[in-house]
């Protein structure tokens, strides 16, 4: 085999193909679908659920640690929802 040969043979394996980049796209938009949908799905599901913990402790806790509860409770689900972006954002970026 000539030089010239491998060296041609070599850089088709490289190039990346139509077919590649069509993929990464679909895959790339598929990652930024999910990340819409599931910050959506986090906001109604907070939206709710928060109207739903405020009637719990505002029946199960006393006056003097409702806002201790309130607040601990809204960091709890900001911790969670912030996990889960930064894990779809780190699979999108790499």
């Amino acid at each position: 085999m000539s030089e010239s040969s491998t060296q041609e043979s070599e850089s088709e394996q490289t190039e990346p193909t139509a077919e590649t980049s069509t993929s990464n796209d679909v895959r790339r938009y598929a990652n930024y679908a999910i990340l819409l949908v599931l910050g959506l799905l986090a906001f109604v599901a907070v939206i709710r659920l928060y109207f739903s913990v405020s009637n719990v402790i505002t029946t199960w806790i006393t006056n003097e640690y409702r806002s201790l509860f309130q607040a601990a409770f809204n960091l709890i689900v900001v911790l969670a929802a912030g996990v889960g972006i930064s894990y779809q954002l780190r699979r999108l970026y790499g």
